[in-house]
C-alpha cells in the first residue's frame, strides 16, 4: 500500500496500484511514503479511496525480523564465550585429539585383554598405566642426557646472540670454514647494520617459547578429560543428534559427524606416526655425526613435525642455524640429510599415512597456520589444520544439504529418542 502526501493540501490519497484518481489535482507534487494509513491520523483521506477494512497493512517489526535479531544475537552471545572461554575449550579441543589417538587402543585392549573382561573402563586404566611406565622408562634412560643437552644450549644461547649482533660470529666461522678477509668483513657489517631487526627476532622466538611453557600446564589436565571422551564419547554424539528434530536435519548431522570422525582420527595417528619417525630418526642420526646438542635438536624436530609444512621447516632451520653458531665442519653433510630426510617424508611416507584425509590446498594450509599463530599463538599453530580441515567439511556438507533441501518438499517434524 502506497500512501501519497499531498505537500500543498496536506490531503492523503491511497493508491493500490491503480492509476491516478481523476479528482486528484494535476498542480500538485505528491510525496511518496512508504508507511500504513495509521500512521497518519490527522490526515483526511479521499472517501473514493479509502482502505478496505480486510487489507493487510504495513508494519516495521514482524516475525522475520524478530528472527533474524535473536539470530545476531546468538551468534553474538556465542562469539562472546568463545572468546571469554577460549582457553578451557582450546583444552577440550585436545583432549578430543588425544581421545581420537587413544581410542583404537583402548578398542583394542577392551576386546583382547582379559583384565579387562570387554569393560571400557579398565581398557582405558589400562592404556593409561602402560602409557605411564612407558614415559617413566624414557625419562629414566633418555632424560638426563636429554636435560643436559637442554641446560648447555639454554646457556649458550646468550652468547650466540651477542657474537651474532656484534658480528664477531663472521670471523670465528669464517676463519674456521676458510673465508676470504673479504667475506668476513662484508658478514660482520650485514650483521652489524641488521642488529635490531635480530634482537626483535630473537625476542619473538623467545616469547613464543615462554608461550609454550606456559600453556604446558595444560598438559595435565587434557589426558584427564580424554578419559572422559574415551568412555563416553558416542554418547555425547548421539545426543547432539536426538536434539534436532526433522530427519534430514538428522541425516546432515549425522554425516558431518561422521566425516569429523574419520577425518580427526585419520589425521591425528597420521601425525603422530610421521612425528615419531622424524624424532626416532634425527635424534641418534645427529648425535651419530657430532652435531652439538643433537639429542635435543632431534626431540624438537619430532614435536615440530606434526605442524604441517611450517613445523618441518622450522626445525631445519633451528639445526641449521646450530650446526652454523657452534662451527660445525660438515653443514653441507646436514643440509644434504635433512633435504633427503624432507623428500622421503613428502613423496614416499606421508601420501602412505596420511593419504587424501585432510584434502586442503597447501596455500590454504599456510594461511590456516599463520592466522591460527596470530590469534593463539603456538596453540594456535597445533590446532589451525584440524579446524582449517573442520571448516572445509562443513562447508562442503551444508552445501549439499542445502542444494537438496531446496529441491524437496517440506518434511514433518520427527520425534526425538527421547520422547519417542
Amino acid at each position: 500500500m502506497i500512501v501519497i502526501l499531498s505537500a500543498a493540501e496536506g490531503t492523503c490519497f491511497l493508491w493500490r496500484g491503480r492509476p491516478r484518481p481523476r479528482h486528484s489535482p494535476a498542480n500538485l507534487h505528491p510525496i511518496l511514503c512508504a508507511c500504513s494509513v495509521n500512521d497518519y491520523p490527522n490526515r483526511r483521506l479521499h472517501p473514493a479511496t479509502s482502505p478496505d477494512p480486510g487489507e493487510e497493512k504495513f508494519s516495521l517489526w514482524d516475525k522475520r525480523t524478530a528472527c533474524a535479531l535473536f539470530t545476531i544475537l546468538i551468534f553474538l552471545a556465542v562469539g562472546a564465550f568463545i572468546y571469554a572461554t577460549w582457553k578451557v575449550l582450546v583444552a577440550f579441543i585436545f583432549a578430543i585429539l588425544v581421545a581420537y589417538l587413544l581410542d583404537p587402543v583402548v578398542t583394542l585392549v577392551q576386546h583382547r585383554s582379559r583384565l579387562s573382561k570387554g569393560r571400557r573402563s579398565r581398557a582405558v586404566l589400562q592404556v593409561y598405566v602402560a602409557i605411564a611406565v612407558l614415559l617413566a622408562v624414557l625419562i629414566i634412560l633418555a632424560g638426563p642426557r636429554l636435560v643436559n643437552e637442554g641446560r648447555r644450549l639454554a646457556g649458550a644461547l646468550p652468547v650466540w646472540m651477542e657474537k651474532l649482533t656484534s658480528g664477531q660470529i663472521a670471523w670465528q666461522i669464517g676463519a674456521k670454514q676458510g673465508w676470504s678477509h673479504d667475506t668476513q668483513q662484508h658478514v660482520q657489517h650485514w650483521l652489524a647494520d641488521h642488529r635490531r631487526e635480530i634482537i626483535a627476532w630473537a625476542q619473538h622466538v623467545g616469547a613464543f617459547a615462554a608461550q609454550f611453557a606456559v600453556n604446558a600446564v595444560w598438559i595435565i589436565l587434557v589426558p584427564i578429560l580424554a578419559i572422559f571422551f574415551l568412555l563416553d564419547g558416542g554418547r555425547f554424539a548421539e545426543t547432539m543428534v536426538d536434539l534436532v528434530d526433522r530427519r534430514r536435519q538428522r541425516q546432515f548431522l549425522r554425516g558431518l559427524l561422521a566425516d569429523l570422525d574419520t577425518m580427526l582420527a585419520h589425521y591425528i595417528r597420521a601425525q603422530l606416526i610421521l612425528a615419531g619417525l622424524t624424532l626416532a630418526v634425527f635424534t641418534p642420526l645427529l648425535t651419530l655425526i657430532g652435531l652439538p646438542y643433537g639429542t635435543v635438536l632431534g626431540v624438537i624436530a619430532g614435536v615440530l613435525e606434526f605442524i604441517p609444512l611450517a613445523g618441518p621447516l622450522a626445525a631445519a632451520l633451528m639445526i641449521l642455524g646450530v650446526a652454523f653458531l657452534t662451527s660445525y665442519h660438515h653443514i653441507l653433510l646436514v643440509a644434504i640429510l635433512l633435504g633427503a630426510w624432507r623428500l622421503f617424508q613428502d613423496y614416499f611416507t606421508s601420501p602412505r599415512i596420511m593419504g587424501k584425509s585432510l584434502e586442503l590446498h597447501p596455500l590454504a594450509t599456510i594461511f590456516a597456520i599463520l592466522a591460527g599463530g596470530e590469534v593463539a599463538g603456538v596453540i594456535g599453530v597445533y590446532l589451525s589444520i584440524p579446524i582449517a580441515a573442520t571448516l572445509r567439511i562443513f562447508w562442503k556438507r551444508w552445501r549439499t544439504y542445502t542444494q537438496a533441501d531446496s529441491a524437496a518438499p517440506n518434511e514433518a517434524p520427527m520425534p526425538s529418542r527421547r520422547t519417542a
